[in-house]
């Protein structure tokens, strides 16, 4: 499972391939790619703080490269998730033609993208029946409290105005979630005349899942947020040079870290350790004042007793130390 999501780093005027930014600031509009499975890094491409959110060069430069970085033998099967402001026709009709490259017989490749609440939606959505709305569920497979879903594929693609996208790929299904709005949200008059705050998730997912689990396979999209969370939690958070050679290799030691402390997790830490953040990580397993000798041809690490966690980095050593080794 990949996702990619852009993000803003701040820097100085003076920095070389910095520029004003959609929040008022100036820095640099990232883009980014991430393993859901491990929470690796794949990709961090550096971009001046006025690209566009939805550029598709980009998009499928950065999906291309993510690919790139993952073992062939896990390339065959993946899910590629894209929020609202990255989706593009051009990116939609890369993701398929990715599924089905003639020299790839072997790989199958989903997405589920973020799909803009267009005038062709806004006009048929009212038109799904009360009783075909379905209750939107959790990651955890429980019903939301607040959300229904509903697919519009037949009403805009076999409708009586024959196929409205059909210049976009024949498996684009269309998957619409309404939900009641929070006080204070920002409706479009449309929403505000219908009551409910429209979202609309685009996917190639097959028609045997139901609709409210394609819906949750895109809303999972949001797990991207902890990943660059923690990548500016190991040194995204501001670039360290003016120039954009040295900015460029500091995010390749970004990534590096990322990974390190990603398969950190997943291959020697249990309990709270597994799921802690860049900082509490440092504070109790990196910066611990322990010391590695070397006694009777064997290494072995020390750490004082009275370290809080000392239990935990001993069974951390114990794991990486059981590791298989490839020649």
């Amino acid at each position: 499972m990949l996702r990619v999501d852009a993000t803003i780093v701040i820097a100085h005027s003076d920095t070389e391939g910095a520029a004003g930014t959609v929040t008022k600031t100036y820095g640099h509009h990232l883009l980014t790619a991430w393993c859901d499975n491990t929470g690796a890094c794949l990709v961090l491409k550096l971009r001046p703080g006025n690209a566009g959110s939805n550029t598709a060069d980009d998009h499928i430069e950065v999906t291309k490269d993510a690919i790139a970085q993952l073992p062939e033998t896990h390339r065959g099967k993946l899910l590629i998730t894209v929020d609202g402001a990255g989706s593009s026709h051009a990116l939609v009709r890369f993701l398929d033609r990715l599924g089905n490259d003639p020299g790839h017989p072997e790989r199958t490749v989903y997405y589920a993208v973020g799909f803009d609440v267009d005038d062709r939606v806004r006009s048929v959505v009212g038109e799904v029946p009360e009783t075909v709305w379905a209750a939107a569920v959790r990651t955890d497979g429980e019903p939301r409290r607040n959300g229904q879903v509903a697919e519009l594929t037949g009403l805009l693609r076999e409708g009586p105005d024959g196929d409205r996208y059909r210049n976009w790929p024949k498996t684009l299904r269309l998957i619409a979630r309404r939900e009641r709005p929070a006080p204070g949200a920002q409706l479009s008059l449309f929403e505000q005349h219908a009551g409910f705050r429209f979202q609309v998730t685009a996917t190639n997912l097959p028609t045997g899942h139901q609709v409210p689990f394609l819906e949750a396979v895109h809303r999972l999209q949001a797990r991207v947020e902890a990943f660059i969370r923690r990548g500016k939690d190991t040194g995204l958070r501001r670039l360290p040079s003016k120039k954009k050679t040295i900015n460029l290799g500091w995010c390749v030691a970004v990534a590096m870290a990322c990974d390190l402390l990603a398969w950190l997790r997943l291959l020697t830490l249990d309990g709270e350790l597994a799921k802690a953040e860049p900082k509490t990580l440092r504070y109790r397993v990196l910066h611990v004042a322990a010391r590695i000798i070397r006694s009777g041809r064997r290494r072995e690490i020390r750490i004082p007793e009275t370290w809080p966690w000392a239990h935990q980095i001993a069974a951390m050593v114990d794991r990486i130390q059981a590791l298989p080794t490839r020649a």
